[in-house]
């Protein structure tokens, strides 16, 4: 069976591009792929974060994994400190990426261009870290957003120049990007991805909201004048978000909800779409109540610990042994 890994980074509450994006795709895949699915919290911390609140979403996001669908029977979930492999992994990949690589990644060269001050290290070199976090396991696929491929492609770059200068080590792996759902916009802006970091609140839906917030949000999307439910990404930006988000759930085609809302007003779709988003953060908040008054997260994370650990170890040593770092 092949392998494919990727994680989440719980700086915030999880929400529905999250979910659209990568979450439900996990569930898919899990059927088909050995799915590898940690909690990525050293990430978290390239910026600055109130401990307490990072705590809560930690666990929040294990049980939203297992609300959502992720079955630790099928794929193995853990918290990246977890496997202190990870880091170690990181830093020697580190030593095999070049300065003009690591300048180029969009989040580092974003927030120069913003003139932000004070960044640290981490938010300059975590890209060899999720480069380590994918290819300690071996992975043959790497489930991303179109904005994340850039990730994907440094991680392949790094593997294959270690791989040239001291024999076949990693696998390289290759990008998988859903068709649909890749990137959920904000409901309030279009322009700009459904993230945690929303000022006004009002464009993330996030999966533990309150339903009756849920509603009123997706209500109040911003859309145009043109009343028509087309999909046009340029032209009509909100209307294509909400159109993604209802295919994603429904599993209907652009052209079938096209014809589904031929000649109806906005408020109808609009209604559409809460009905299926709410039905389905109904189902999820459900479980992840029932989820966090067990104590099924802290075996879940032992089982996905002792398996990760194993296969770090083995990959650490072998890469160590290597660069020539162990006596042997």
């Amino acid at each position: 069976m092949k392998t494919m890994v990727s994680g989440i980074k719980p700086t915030g509450q999880l929400h529905l591009g999250n979910y659209l994006g990568a979450l439900k795709n996990f569930v898919t895949y899990q059927d088909d792929y050995h799915m590898i699915a940690f909690i990525a919290n050293l990430h978290c911390i390239t910026v600055y974060q109130d401990p307490k609140e990072l705590q809560t979403y930690l666990k929040d996001c294990i049980a939203l994994y297992l609300a959502c669908g992720l079955d630790p029977d099928k794929a193995t979930i853990f918290l990246q400190t977890d496997v202190l492999e990870h880091a170690q992994l990181g830093f020697i990949l580190n030593c095999n990426t070049y300065l003009g690589e690591l300048n180029r990644m969009t989040q580092y060269k974003d927030k120069v261009a913003k003139n932000e001050i004070n960044l640290t290290g981490g938010i300059y070199t975590y890209p060899t870290l999720m480069a380590a976090d994918i290819l300690m396991y071996d992975a043959d696929y790497v489930p991303v957003g179109d904005d994340q491929k850039q990730h994907v492609e440094l991680t392949r770059d790094v593997a294959i120049r270690f791989n040239n200068r001291y024999g076949e080590t990693f696998k390289v792996p290759e990008p998988i990007i859903p068709k649909t759902g890749a990137r959920i916009m904000s409901l309030s802006d279009p322009s700009k991805k459904m993230s945690k970091s929303d000022e006004s609140n009002k464009g993330c839906i996030y999966l533990l909201d309150d339903l009756k917030i849920v509603h009123k949000k997706i209500m109040s999307a911003v859309t145009d004048d043109k009343a028509q439910v087309k999909y046009d990404v340029h032209n009509q930006p909100g209307i294509a978000n909400l159109m993604t988000i209802y295919a994603s759930l429904t599993g209907k085609t652009m052209s079938e909800i096209e014809k589904e809302f031929e000649g109806q007003l906005y408020g109808n779709f609009k209604k559409a779409v809460s009905a299926v988003v709410c039905d389905e953060l109904a189902m999820i908040q459900e479980k992840y109540r029932n989820i966090v008054e067990s104590n099924i997260m802290d075996e879940v994370l032992l089982k996905g610990k002792q398996f990760a650990s194993k296969k770090a170890q083995e990959k650490l040593d072998l890469v160590q042994k290597k660069i020539g770092i162990e006596i042997r």
